[in-house]
């Protein structure tokens, strides 16, 4: 029974097992069906799909080449009414062409017939010609070479002359067109230019707190003024002038320095030789950084930099350094603000102007101290401190101790006779004055031949009358270059001299 039964549940539990898997096989079935169903479908669908985009991609592409040949078609259009236009002008062009062509043609055999008429006279005009040349072979007995020669002389002679007189007049109006555009140039620099003068002394007054500074400024048996005498190398003078003790030395530095010690020594109170030395030591060490003070200020003022720092000390001892009494620094700084005038009026560089003008004196700093003329100094100087070639010449240049060959150095040398020769710009004393205005007139009556000569406009200028019958015209100009020499060499004076040489002939006839 129990055998039975196990091998019933087997056969029930197979045949459960068999009814299953059919049962999954069946619905997988279906399930595959239902899906290739649906797949068909979606393919059918996406096919459609697809159709209906296609024949829209066709549809937009044929309205859009249709598009492009309605456009293509009117360029066409438009480009062949142009070219049919331009074939209406062409053909109006040749039509034009053929008329000008005609009408040369026409040009044409009227020329010749003219050159033909022309050869006719030339021949016949050739034959007059030799018939009148043989004519005049006959009357004046030239041949025609002769004849030729003759009236080129001629010719020259006339060209010469007429030359000659058209140099001269445009020689004498560039002579005059320059002196006035010269007298121009120089009136506006004077103009635009007006600088103070304070004429330099040679003595300096110190004032004093009260009569007893006196006696100890002298020290017992005058070892004091001694030692501040001995120092400063300035003589001290100390007279009656109350509360007054008067410096003098022509050197204004030395002055100066003088000047300083003596109110340091005065307001300290101790003065003894010792003391002296110390404070005169102490006021000259000062000194040398307040001459490089001056000396950068003045380059400011005139607007001139990049000047060596030995250059610019220079320039500050030039402050205290006179010519004629006048302010060797200050006389600097005038010949550069009118060089820079003139500069610009010529259109040359003004700052090149300037800077000449300002060192054009630099070599009177040390002109004590090295043999030679102060220019000639200056201009070593300049050089050797890395000055341009252009300002080195017009430095040595500006008294022609060498000949002046730059527009530069000629303004350098004018502002410099600008500025020495202004009224009030130097003094001298009467006794000098009158001194130099002898001189001067002897200087010409040493000549033979002069009758008198007259020193005027302050000795700028002098007038010579000479003898007629001693002295001939040609004699005169001769004799103003000999005596502007002899001046030049036998007189110092500032600015320039005019010589003018004076020669009248005189007839004297009596009516009895």
């Amino acid at each position: 029974m129990v055998g039975g039964g196990v091998v019933a549940g087997l056969g029930a539990g197979i045949f459960l097992f068999k009814y299953i898997s059919d049962k999954k096989v069946s619905d997988s079935k279906g399930l595959a069906e239902r899906i290739v169903s649906e797949a068909r479908k979606e393919s059918e669908a996406l096919k459609k799909e697809a159709r209906l985009q296609a024949q829209d991609e066709i549809f937009n592409q044929k309205k859009e080449l249709e598009r492009e040949s309605k456009d293509r078609e009117s360029q066409l259009k438009s480009e062949e009414k142009r070219l049919h236009s331009k074939e209406e002008r062409l053909d109006a062009k040749r039509e034009k062409v053929a008329d000008k062509e005609a009408q040369v043609v026409e040009l044409e055999k009227q020329l010749i017939k003219q050159e033909k008429h022309l050869s006719e006279l030339e021949e016949e005009l050739e034959h007059k010609a030799d018939e009148h040349e043989r004519k005049l072979q006959e009357i004046s007995g030239l041949t025609v070479e002769e004849a030729k020669e003759n009236l080129l002389k001629e010719i020259e002679s006339r060209t010469r002359h007429e030359a000659a007189k058209m140099i001269r007049n445009i020689e004498m109006e560039a002579k005059e067109n320059a002196s006035k555009k010269a007298k121009e140039i120089l009136s506006l620099a004077l103009q635009r230019y007006a600088g103070d003068y304070a004429g330099e002394q040679t003595v300096t007054a110190v004032a004093l707190p009260s009569e007893d500074m006196k006696g100890r400024i002298i020290g017992r048996e005058g070892r004091n003024i001694r030692a501040l005498e001995a120092a400063t190398g300035v003589d001290l003078i100390i007279d009656d002038t109350p509360e007054t003790v008067v410096l003098s030395a022509f050197s204004p530095l030395k002055r100066e320095v003088a000047k300083q010690a003596l109110e340091r020594l005065i307001h300290d109170g101790r003065i003894h030789p010792a003391r002296i030395e110390e404070v005169v030591r102490k006021v000259e060490g000062e000194m040398d950084t307040k001459l490089k003070e001056i000396g950068e200020q003045a380059t400011f003022d005139v607007g001139v930099h990049g000047i060596h720092p030995e250059l610019i000390n220079l320039l500050g001892r030039l402050h205290y350094r006179t010519s004629f009494s006048q302010n060797v620094l200050q006389h600097s700084m005038e010949v550069a603000f009118l060089c820079g005038v003139m500069a610009a009026e010529l259109g040359l560089n003004e700052k090149e102007a300037k800077r000449a003008g300002l060192l054009h004196d630099i070599g009177k700093a040390v002109d004590h101290e090295i043999e030679g003329p102060h220019a000639v100094i200056g201009a070593d100087l300049a050089k050797k401190h890395g000055e341009t070639k252009e300002i080195i010449h017009s430095i040595a240049a500006h008294h022609e101790d060498v000949a002046p060959t730059t527009i530069l150095a000629n303004l350098v040398q004018a502002a410099d006779s600008l500025s020495g020769a202004r009224p009030g710009a130097r003094k001298e004393l009467l006794e000098n004055y009158v001194k130099r205005l002898e001189e001067l007139e002897g200087l010409a009556t040493g000549f033979e031949g002069v009758q008198k000569a007259y020193a005027i406009q302050a000795g700028r200028e002098i007038r010579v009358m000479v003898d007629s019958e001693k002295v001939g015209d040609e004699s005169t100009y001769v004799l103003c270059k000999d005596i502007a020499e002899k001046i030049e060499n036998n007189m110092t004076y500032p600015g320039q001299i005019r010589v003018t040489v004076i020669r009248e002939k005189r007839a004297v006839g009596y009516a009895k």
